[in-house]
């Protein structure tokens, strides 16, 4: 979209601003802009930017939209509303965003380093934890119920024990059942433990996940500068954004490429002993 010469102006002065971390200042500066030229998209995501500093989350995402309704492959739109999404909690659209995002950059073939598959490992793994707290709550909830219906029931078998037997039977008795309902709760209570400890040790170690995907590795390979990633994702890059390594720009070949069998070996391991890595 062609700028007039003082709408250019406006933005070139909102940059400044943005530079300068006057984030409302530029927030002026590009409203005045668009009021004078509603079609420029790189406005209208410099304005989102500027949103996202403040933590406007609600303006980013309205913003983004009015971007991608005169570009729907805009990245930095996608890009940005998503990060606005992942703060609202609502992950699932933040992901959806993200992976636009991705899609389009590498159509487009523009360079965002890492930022973009980190932006989605962290909200993937921002839901993961909120869903993991949510089930969490919900077994608290049902250790507090089944412990409460164990004491209950330990309650009626000692109330009909006092009512049918003599005393000295009685104490017995109910002693006896004292103790096998409380190593039933002691069984119950270790077994919930056990689930936080499962829990807590829940999270892949970031040397075991691709440098672009940032999915646990499969198909390890590493490339002359030493860096190890995942098969698939850098023969991708390879095809679509370029032949040179995505972390340290050096040239690379797809014959270049080496098996990390060592890294492997250490992949499969660490799924072996923990089955749920594998769809982490």
């Amino acid at each position: 979209m062609t700028m007039s010469h003082e709408v250019l102006e406006l933005k070139q002065q909102g940059n400044r601003f943005f530079s300068q971390r006057s984030y409302e200042e530029a927030i002026s500066c590009y409203t005045k802009a668009l009021l004078k030229n509603d079609k420029v998209t790189t406005i209208y995501t410099n304005r989102a930017l500027c949103y996202l500093k403040l933590e406007l989350w609600d303006r980013v995402i309205r913003d983004c939209k009015l971007a991608l309704e005169i570009d729907k492959k805009m990245t930095k739109a996608h890009f940005f509303m998503g990060q606005a999404l992942t703060e609202l909690e609502r992950y699932n659209d933040a992901i959806v965003a993200f992976t636009l995002a991705i899609e389009n950059a590498k159509s487009q073939k523009q360079h965002f380093g890492d930022d973009l598959h980190m932006a989605l490992r962290k909200t993937k793994k921002k839901m993961l934890k909120k869903e993991e707290e949510k089930r969490l709550a919900e077994e608290i909830e049902l250790q507090t119920l089944l412990n409460k219906l164990l004491i209950d029931d330990l309650e009626k078998e000692k109330a009909k024990i006092h009512s049918e037997d003599e005393v000295v039977e009685m104490d017995k008795g109910v002693s006896e059942l004292e103790k096998r309902y409380t190593q039933h709760i002691e069984t119950l209570n270790t077994m919930f433990s056990q689930l936080d400890d499962r829990r807590r040790k829940r999270e892949v170690p970031d040397y075991l996940c691709g440098k672009i995907s940032f999915e646990i590795l499969k198909d390890p390979v590493i490339t002359p500068s030493g860096v190890t990633y995942e098969r698939s994702d850098l023969e991708e890059h390879l095809q679509r954004v370029g032949h040179f390594d995505p972390l340290t720009r050096v040239p690379l070949k797809r014959e270049q490429l080496i098996p990390n069998l060592s890294m492997k070996e250490v992949v499969e391991d660490f799924i072996q002993k923990n089955p749920w890595a594998e769809y982490y």
